[in-house]
């Protein structure tokens, strides 16, 4: 049984930096990819960044590119997503996910219908 659990949300003041982990268990993730979804309030969920378990090759949407990096840790079975810059609108519960079969997808799923697997949920509020 696959299980994905979130951690490190919490408050931060506009222009700040926050590390989320997702902690991965129930079977190997070699072949899987790895994603990031926020959803705000009010709002549908959103692809944020997702990376190839095996080739740690990655994809982030543009509203975050170039402030957001997502990486995961073999050892440890985690992926990371390491936000600077943070805006008002990053604001949003983040949620970690699993496709089984996304690792050779070239570029990487965008679609949380690819995703089987999800965890809790952790949130961000950035304040200004």
């Amino acid at each position: 049984q696959v299980q994905l659990v979130e951690s490190g949300g919490g408050l931060v003041q506009t222009g700040g930096s926050l590390r989320l982990s997702c902690a991965a268990s129930g079977r190997s993730f070699s072949g899987y990819a790895m994603g990031w979804f926020r959803q705000a309030p009010g709002k549908e969920r959103e692809f944020v960044a997702a990376c190839s378990w095996t080739s740690g090759a990655a994809n982030y949407a543009d509203s975050v590119r170039g402030r957001f990096t997502i990486s995961r840790d073999n050892a440890k079975i985690m992926v990371h997503l390491q936000m600077s810059g943070l805006k008002a609108e990053d604001t949003a519960v983040y949620y970690c996910a699993a496709d089984p079969r996304g690792g050779y997808r070239a570029p990487l799923s965008r679609s949380a219908n690819d995703y089987d697997y999800w965890g809790q949920g952790t949130s961000v509020t950035v304040s200004s």
